[in-house]
C-alpha cells in the first residue's frame, strides 16, 4: 500500500506530533508498505522562528501559502492519506478524491475555542482556524481518536457519523521499559540529581491543560508531611514560566526542584526508572503519553481521576483530584509506602499500549480505500444506467 503521511510544520515546536508521525513512518515501512512522510516547509518562517506573533503569520504563510500545492502533488500516486494530527485537519479540502484517515489526538483546542474553558480564552483567529479543523475532520472517510474520551468529544461536537469515528490507542513511541540501576544512576550524576535522594518526577508542556502550577503546590504541601520530607521534584519538559518559578521561589523550593529541558530519551529513561513517582495531574488530555512512558519503566503514577487519564492509567494509577492541591498532597502521603506493588502492575498496564497500533491504522486505510472504490464503482453505474435512459 502506498501511504502519505501528513506531519506538523517544524517551527511549532510539537514535539509529541512529530514523534507520532516518524513512529508511523516506520512502523508501516517496517510492515512493508511503501510510506512518505510529507511537513509544511520552513521557508517564509525562517524569518522568524518563534510561533508567536509575527512568527505566527510567517508559518501562516508556509502552511496555508506554499504547502498545499506540494501536497496535492505529492497525494497524486498514493492509495491513502494519512493526515497524522487533526490540528492539520484542514488539508483535507485540497486531498478532495484521495481517500483520508485523520488522527485527532484531543479537541481541547477547539472546545477553547466553543468557550466551553473560560479559563483559557482563544483569539478570534484562533476561533476561525478551529472552525476550519472541525470542517476538515468532517470531510476525512475516517477520524481516529487516541482514547474513548477524545471520540466521544468528536462525535458530540463535529456530528460525524458513529461509523466513521474509531478509537485508535498510541503505542509507545519509544521502547520504554526499565533500565538497569547502575547504568540509570550514573546518567542521574550526569543530570546533577543525588540517586540516593527520592523524587518525584514530572514531563509535560506548559499548556493550560497541564496543571505545572498545580504540580509545584501538591509538592510544596507534599514536603510539609512527614513522609515527603525528604522528597525533590524534578520537571522535565518546556522551561518554566515566571509565574512558576514565583511560586518555586515563594514556597521555598528552589533548593529542592530542578528544571530541565530537552533531554534525550534514554535520560528520561533513566528518570522514569528511578523516581518514586511520576506526578501528573492535568485538568484535560487527549492521551495522556507520560502515563504510559512511566509505567512502562516500572514507575508509579499520580494522575487525575478524570478521563482520559484513568482510561490510560488503568488499575495501575493513583488517582487524585488536580483541583484540590491539598487532597492530592494527602493522597500521595498514604500511597508513598505502597509504591513497591504499584511498580509490577503498572508495567502490567503498559504493556496494553507496546504494539497493535501501526495494525489498526493499516485495516482503517483499507476500510477507506474500498470504500471509496466502492463509491467510484456506483457513480460509474449510476452514469451508465443514466446513459440507457
Amino acid at each position: 500500500m502506498k501511504v502519505l503521511l501528513v506531519g506538523n510544520y517544524v517551527n511549532d515546536g510539537q514535539e509529541s506530533m512529530q514523534k507520532f508521525a516518524e513512529f508511523m513512518e516506520q512502523g508501516l515501512s517496517k510492515a512493508g508498505h511503501e510510506v512518505r512522510l510529507v511537513r509544511p516547509p520552513s521557508i517564509v518562517g525562517q524569518l522568524r522562528s518563534s510561533g508567536q506573533g509575527i512568527g505566527k503569520w510567517l508559518g501562516y504563510a508556509d502552511k496555508f501559502g506554499l504547502f498545499p500545492p506540494l501536497l496535492r502533488t505529492a497525494a497524486k500516486l498514493v492509495d491513502v492519506v494519512h493526515i497524522c494530527d487533526h490540528g492539520n485537519s484542514f488539508y483535507a479540502r485540497h486531498l478532495k478524491s484521495i481517500p483520508k484517515v485523520i488522527t485527532c489526538h484531543d479537541l481541547l483546542a477547539v472546545r477553547c475555542a466553543r468557550g466551553e474553558f473560560p479559563q483559557n480564552r482563544i483569539s478570534w483567529t484562533g476561533r476561525k482556524l478551529q472552525t476550519l479543523i472541525v470542517k476538515g475532520l468532517s470531510q476525512a472517510q475516517h477520524v481516529a481518536c487516541a482514547s474513548n474520551a477524545t471520540r466521544s468529544d468528536v462525535l458530540r461536537i463535529t456530528g460525524i457519523r458513529e461509523q466513521r469515528v474509531s478509537r485508535v490507542y498510541n503505542s509507545l513511541n519509544y521502547p520504554y521499559s526499565r533500565m538497569e540501576q547502575s547504568e540509570a544512576k550514573s546518567r542521574l550524576r550526569r543530570l546533577s540529581v543525588d540517586p540516593a535522594q527520592p523524587f518525584l518526577l514530572h514531563v509535560g508542556g506548559n499548556q493550560w491543560y497541564k496543571n505545572r502550577l498545580g504540580v509545584l503546590r501538591i509538592f510544596s504541601l507534599l514536603r510539609a508531611m512527614t513522609t515527603g520530607r525528604n522528597l525533590k521534584l524534578v520537571m522535565v519538559g518546556k522551561p518554566w514560566t515566571t509565574e512558576m518559578r514565583h511560586v518555586v521561589a515563594e514556597n521555598g523550593l528552589t533548593d529542592v526542584t530542578a528544571e530541565m529541558t530537552a533531554i534525550p530519551d534514554e535520560d528520561l529513561r533513566a528518570l522514569y526508572s528511578t523516581a518514586a513517582l511520576m506526578l501528573f495531574p492535568s485538568f484535560q488530555e487527549g492521551f495522556g503519553w507520560p502515563i504510559v512512558e512511566a509505567q512502562a519503566c516500572g514507575c508509579p503514577v499520580a494522575t487525575s481521576a478524570r478521563s482520559p487519564m484513568d482510561e490510560v492509567g488503568g488499575d495501575a494509577a493513583i488517582y487524585i483530584d488536580p483541583d484540590s492541591p491539598a487532597s492530592a498532597a494527602a493522597t500521595l502521603e498514604h500511597a508513598l509506602g505502597n509504591l513497591p506493588n504499584i511498580r509490577e502492575s503498572s508495567v502490567r498496564n503498559a504493556a496494553r499500549f507496546r504494539s497493535g497500533m501501526i495494525e489498526e491504522y493499516l485495516s482503517l486505510y483499507e476500510k477507506v480505500c474500498n470504500g471509496k472504490a466502492a463509491e467510484r464503482r456506483s457513480g460509474e453505474v449510476s452514469s451508465d444506467s443514466a446513459r440507457v435512459h
